[in-house]
């Protein structure tokens, strides 16, 4: 049995450069360059943007981001799994990190783009049984043929539980 870690990730090391890489191939495969939202490395250095990765003995598996977009909101970024380790829920456990993290952070809300093509339809799916809806264009994003624009309110926990 594997032994499965998710961290804050390194974004130094050449496995987060190669596994970004493999994120753009993969977003680049499936819309024109216009129509591509991801965040090179560099975009992922920036403050207010927290990364995770998940690994194990293998190597990288997987990543998500969590950019703050107000102090009352944020937008995932970046979450890719690498095609070998599809299936095995890696893409609900980053997901369930970033919302608790949101909520920590007091977040009422969270945003995301993700694509229309096929390939990206286990992630519509997977945000929907989390609560997201589709939405218009946030923020800086205009209409895309290419994008769909998913919200979700992040119910707050209780204090005095």
């Amino acid at each position: 049995m594997t032994t499965l870690t998710l961290t804050i990730a390194d974004l130094e090391a050449p496995a987060f450069h190669d596994l970004v890489a493999r994120h753009s191939a993969f977003c680049d495969r499936t819309a024109p360059p216009e129509s591509c939202h991801r965040l090179p490395v560099e975009g992922l250095k920036v403050p207010g943007v927290t990364v995770w990765t998940a690994q194990d003995e293998t190597g990288l598996l997987a990543m998500g981001a969590l950019k703050e977009l107000t102090p009352r909101s944020g937008e995932i970024k970046s979450m890719h799994t690498t095609e070998a380790a599809r299936g095995r829920g890696l893409g609900r456990r980053m997901l369930a990190q970033i919302m608790a993290t949101a909520r920590a952070r007091g977040y009422g809300s969270l945003w995301l783009e993700t694509g229309v093509h096929p390939l990206f339809a286990p992630a519509r799916a997977l945000y929907a049984a989390h609560g997201f809806t589709e939405c218009p264009p946030f923020g800086e994003y205009r209409p895309d043929p290419h994008s769909v624009f998913m919200t979700c309110t992040l119910p707050q926990q209780d204090p005095s539980r």
